[in-house]
């Protein structure tokens, strides 16, 4: 079905307050799950699929477990990456006051597609990103590079899984002041999804509103719904202490 990006945000903004989280700005999420729809990447079903694991992470504050001028490591405890991304990005950035690239090593880490929108916004700044990390439920190695100046990513897919150790719950960020080689960077991927294309399908979202599939649009609208129902309850039973 076709809906406006009013109708997007406003739900995912529903949805996420009615989970009543400690960490995430449901405001900042929901237009990081429409930014992902827009360009045709699935933001709906990746926040659909990362509300059913949100109940079982610690909800807390993201660990610092590595620190030094050029590279950054971070614990999630299980969290979503669209909980924390926001305040880990901006820790990363006051580093290139100094340092000309950072690498942010996000571990124990989830629904990493969510991070699309942060990372564009990066490039408005200025500055070049370079991510990648491991789909464990389908394994599949993803690569997603996004120069600078420009408002869409190149992305590359490949289905060669490297060593045996292979950590599927970490996302490796990286930060330059300086463009990154496309040639190089792709040397392994097969498949490769043009910025051109998805910028097409963000400017047809625009134009014509935002596809999502009718399916996962019902599993959004009940939780949003979830918390309208919950939030009517509480002022009835507010009007009546007050009766």
């Amino acid at each position: 079905m076709i809906v406006s990006h009013n109708e997007l945000v406003a739900a995912v903004n529903k949805a996420f307050l009615g989970m009543r989280r400690h960490c995430g700005e449901a405001d900042v999420i929901a237009n990081m799950v429409a930014d992902l729809q827009m360009v045709g990447l699935h933001g709906v079903r990746h926040f659909n699929n990362a509300s059913l694991f949100l109940n079982l992470d610690l909800d807390c504050a993201v660990t610092f477990i590595g620190n030094t001028d050029s590279s950054i490591e971070v614990d999630l405890h299980n969290g979503s990456v669209a909980c924390h991304l926001p305040t880990v990005l901006d820790f990363a950035l006051e580093k290139m006051v100094k340092s000309k690239s950072v690498t942010l090593t996000l571990k124990q880490c989830h629904n990493r597609w969510l991070a699309f929108s942060e990372l564009v916004r990066l490039s408005s700044k200025g500055i070049a990103c370079r991510a990648k990390w491991l789909n464990g439920t389908s394994p599949k190695r993803t690569l997603y590079v996004l120069n600078r100046g420009h408002i869409t990513p190149e992305i590359f897919f490949s289905d060669v899984i490297e060593g045996d150790g292979t950590d599927y719950h970490n996302m490796i960020i990286e930060l330059s002041t300086n463009d990154f080689n496309l040639d190089v960077s792709a040397q392994g991927y097969a498949i490769h999804i043009e910025g051109e294309e998805l910028s097409r399908a963000q400017k047809a979202s625009w134009e014509e509103g935002i596809y999502v599939e009718d399916a996962e649009w019902e599993i959004l609208k009940q939780a949003a719904t979830v918390f309208l129902v919950e939030n009517s309850e509480r002022s009835i039973q507010g009007a009546g202490e007050f009766a």
